[in-house]
């Protein structure tokens, strides 16, 4: 209904009319600013500043903004916003995503709404893709941005604190996605308020928004410490996975997967892999171990899942590479190798293993959160890109942000054609060698974006062989990246680029290039997001410029693979087609089109199911957190320190009295829970505690405490006593919710399996999760209580990390994980709070829960 709604009312046609308005104001406005001096211009951005600090709505102020850093970019940079630009710009700054198509000048369009926003003082993010970008932009638009009287910092992950506050606490911050998100994480693990980089999340105008919010989406930031896990382990599950043989499988007519012999299984679509009971029973000899599933053997079957996936998923050349006896991650987005990143939970081990190189400890996530919900804590939010319509539902759904398509400078002049499709890989990657050579005899330079590392040099291979000079730019060229692409236009070049690595990049064209048609750009295969093949075809006819996109496919291609090729197959086989000879035609496009639809769905759908779960995760971190930040902002925190004592004395001398007849109150354990816990020894006995009521027992325990707390603070001093609270209280909030997070991935992990008892995994995980997180709350007042009484006091009082950290990326989020099989339980639950069945007394952790842990 609402698609058809749109069609009668574009809402971009509404959107459009709305900009051309502001447009209007601000060419309105031009010979006024023309007229004015550099140092009027300057004024004129503390004049703002000063309307803003009496009240003034930033939309009011927005023509003149605009209007004078559009003067002052003609005077520094030498280039004037164009119209679509300044409607860009008004796009972003009501918080919405600009779809503007390459060398259109999304960088000038976002110096107008950065320029006005960072009027406010609150701070301005730029974020970029990479590095290289940030570094670029930053010293590209900061002589623009000083002219106004504005400071720019530039955030880099290899700077220390003082750098990056330095850089935070300028008008204008450039930074890429994932520092933003680290830097966010590690102020929330300081031990100290001062050493927190950033400022509360005001703006960010994210450059190629659509890598930021959509592919890495389902992409965790995790700042991870070590966990001695053994290395022999994976070596072992290794040599075992080895021998394993897959289980082919076939769709029955129902659609469902049906699988024959074999010792585990492949799902292509969701990469998930899964031992079958030949291949558990195998485990199981091979190991010599009776049941896999046993309690006992957790750390096995992980190791030999871990194995699997890394044999059976994960390809060498495609996701990873192997450099300097190191296992180098490559982004599946832009094809390049992502340094001093390594996957989580026990995978890289498991390929390191794999791959025969040395085998590096296991990380134990400190801190973790997505891109989705890291964004989401901005005031406002916006984004530039060249491709954004096609997961405009998305970005309304999950970001509350519209896309607005803004209309060429220059109508587009490239020649988009139609699919050619082969029957085989070789025929295609031959044909495309000869289309390649045709064109560079003619001089024209040519583009041409491969999927994957392999297929990018196989066809270095065939052209080096024709001697045709060619550049390759893939994760193992990226330090040439930017030059590589920059050339890409010039008079007889040819390029070979990864998933088009190099965007952000312009591609200029060289001398005489128009004359010859233009860059010809060439696919190799279809993206499974239609928004990646665009980002590519949109490489030729920048600003208006000829041009010419042409794909290559075959039926051997990973998605005609993944979505029935078999009846394309067939067609061409009653056609008598061999390989040299492609078909062409627009039911194969719209064919390749609705697998893409299909993949786009499903990838939306599991970024959606993600953030569901997530959302447990926000809940829960942003309690811990403003809990942190409570307690580093607080001088004294006495009063949090005594609440809690009180709480586990309460709790605890109830659950010892909750008998009606107080004959059968255990009083032996109450008072060895009070020794051990929270008084000195001895001061209080048995006798004292007969004949007494509950409460009264509790305010007699109150009294004691309170006099052994003050005793101890007059001891050590009030100041030292403050110190020593927020000590203890980092602590034990640090080392639970490391512990609780460990905890939530596990469970996310072995939820799925609920589903076969008719419930929704989802709200047992919520309901799960949060039974768990009141106990890390409950186990934290416990920890604080039992330190806050009975630590002695060093003469050095510090406070110390509960382990070190250090950023990963698991990129291995979003291919698809194997889902735990649970060990089965036959003996009754026992919570860990319980009261232990041995009749202690005592609660079951600090008894017989106690050993089994």
């Amino acid at each position: 209904m609402l698609g058809i709604l749109n069609k009668i009312f574009d809402p971009n046609k509404r959107e459009l009319k709305h900009l051309n308005k502001v447009a209007d104001q601000v060419e309105a406005l031009a010979d006024k600013f023309a007229a004015m001096s550099d140092d009027q211009l300057k004024q004129n951005s503390e004049d703002y500043k000063q309307r803003i600090a009496n009240g003034e709505d930033l939309d009011k102020i927005r023509p003149e903004a605009f209007a004078n850093i559009r003067e002052a970019a003609k005077r520094v940079l030498g280039l004037y916003p164009y119209r679509v630009q300044i409607m860009g710009g008004s796009t972003l700054h009501e918080g919405n995503i600009a779809e503007m198509k390459t060398g259109e000048g999304k960088t000038l369009t976002g110096t107008l709404p950065v320029y006005l926003n960072a009027l406010t003082g609150k701070g301005v993010h730029v974020v970029t893709v990479n590095e290289y970008l940030a570094e670029r932009d930053a010293e590209t638009m900061r002589p623009l941005y000083e002219f106004l009287g504005l400071t720019v910092g530039l955030n880099l992950s290899s700077m220390s604190k003082d750098e990056k506050r330095e850089a935070y606490a300028c008008d204008i911050t450039y930074s890429t996605n994932n520092e933003l998100g680290f830097d966010y994480l590690r102020d929330n693990m300081v031990l100290y308020k001062e050493e927190r980089v950033q400022r509360p999340l005001y703006y960010a105008v994210i450059d190629e928004t659509d890598s930021a919010l959509i592919d890495e989406a389902r992409t965790p930031l995790i700042i991870s410490g070590q966990a001695n896990k053994s290395a022999a382990l994976y070596k072992q599950s290794n040599a075992f996975v080895r021998t394993l043989k897959q289980a082919k499988g076939t769709k029955n007519k129902e659609g469902k997967m049906e699988y024959g012999e074999g010792d585990y299984t492949y799902d292509i679509e969701t990469k998930a892999t899964a031992l079958t009971e030949a291949g558990m029973e195998k485990a199981e000899r091979a190991f010599n171990i009776d049941n896999l599933f046993d309690l006992s053997h957790v750390q096995l079957l992980h190791a030999i899942n871990q194995s699997l996936k890394a044999h059976a998923a994960m390809h060498l050349d495609v996701d990873y590479v192997v450099q300097d006896g190191e296992i180098m991650i490559v982004d599946g987005f832009t094809g390049r190798i992502m340094n001093g990143r390594r996957y989580s939970d026990g995978l890289h081990q498991a390929i390191e293993a794999k791959e025969g190189v040395d085998i590096q400890n296991e990380s134990m996530t400190m801190a973790t959160i997505t891109f989705q919900n890291f964004f989401r804590m901005y005031e406002k939010l916006s984004g530039m890109t060249g491709t954004a319509k096609t997961e405009e539902e998305e970005f309304r759904n999950i970001y509350n942000m519209n896309v607005v398509v803004i209309p060429t400078n220059k109508p587009i002049a490239r020649d988009d054609r139609p699919d050619l499709i082969y029957a085989t890989m070789q025929g295609k990657f031959v044909a495309v060698a000869n289309e390649i050579a045709e064109r560079h005899h003619k001089g024209q330079p040519v583009l041409v974006g491969t999927v994957a590392i392999e297929t990018s040099e196989l066809l270095s291979e065939l052209l080096r062989k024709r001697g045709i000079p060619h550049e390759v730019l893939n994760a193992k060229h990226n330090e040439r990246e930017a030059e590589i692409v920059a050339l890409a236009g010039q008079r007889g070049a040819v390029t070979i680029a990864t998933n088009m690595a190099g965007r952000g990049t312009d591609i200029k064209l060289g001398e005489g290039v128009l004359e010859l048609g233009g860059l010809a750009v060439i696919g190799t295969e279809r993206h499974e997001s239609r928004r990646i093949d665009n980002q590519l075809r949109g490489r030729a006819g920048r600003q208006g410029d000829p041009g010419v996109s042409q794909f290559y496919l075959s039926l051997e291609d990973d998605l005609m693979k993944r979505f029935g090729s078999d009846s394309m197959k067939a067609m061409m086989t009653r056609l008598g087609m061999d390989d040299s000879q492609p078909i062409q035609s627009g039911m194969v496009s719209k064919a390749v089109e609705s697998a893409q639809k299909r993949v786009e769905g499903n990838n939306f759908d599991a970024r959606k199911r993600l953030l569901q779960y997530d959302d447990v995760s926000r809940q829960q971190r942003e309690i811990i957190y403003k809990e942190r930040y409570e307690v580093l902002e607080t001088e004294d925190m006495r009063h949090l320190v005594e609440s809690m004592i009180d709480d586990v004395l309460v709790s605890t001398i109830q659950s010892f009295t909750v008998a009606e007849n107080p004959d059968d109150w255990n009083y032996e354990s109450m008072l060895t829970f009070l020794n051990t816990n929270l008084l000195r020894d001895d001061s209080v006995t048995i006798d004292e505690l007969h004949g007494k009521t509950s409460d009264e027992i509790i305010d007699m325990v109150r009294a004691l405490v309170k006099e052994q707390y003050d005793e101890k603070e007059a001891e050590m001093t009030p100041e030292r006593m403050r110190e020593f609270e927020k000590v203890i209280l980092l602590r034990a909030i640090d080392s639970k919710w490391i512990d609780h997070i460990d905890a939530m991935e596990q469970l996310r992990q072995g939820i799925h399996l609920r589903a076969y008892a008719q419930t929704d995994p989802l709200h047992e995980y919520e309901q799960e999760g949060f039974r768990m997180f009141n106990l890390m709350l409950e186990a934290i007042k416990e920890d604080v209580a039992r330190f806050a009484m009975k630590a002695e006091i060093r003469s050095n009082l510090e406070r110390e990390e509960v382990a070190k950290g250090q950023a990963v990326n698991p990129k291995e989020e979003s291919q698809g994980k194997k889902k735990k099989r649970q060990p089965v339980r036959k003996k009754q639950e026992i919570g860990r709070n319980d009261l232990c069945p041995c009749g202690s007394g005592k609660k079951y952790k600090n008894c017989h829960g106690a050993v089994e842990e």
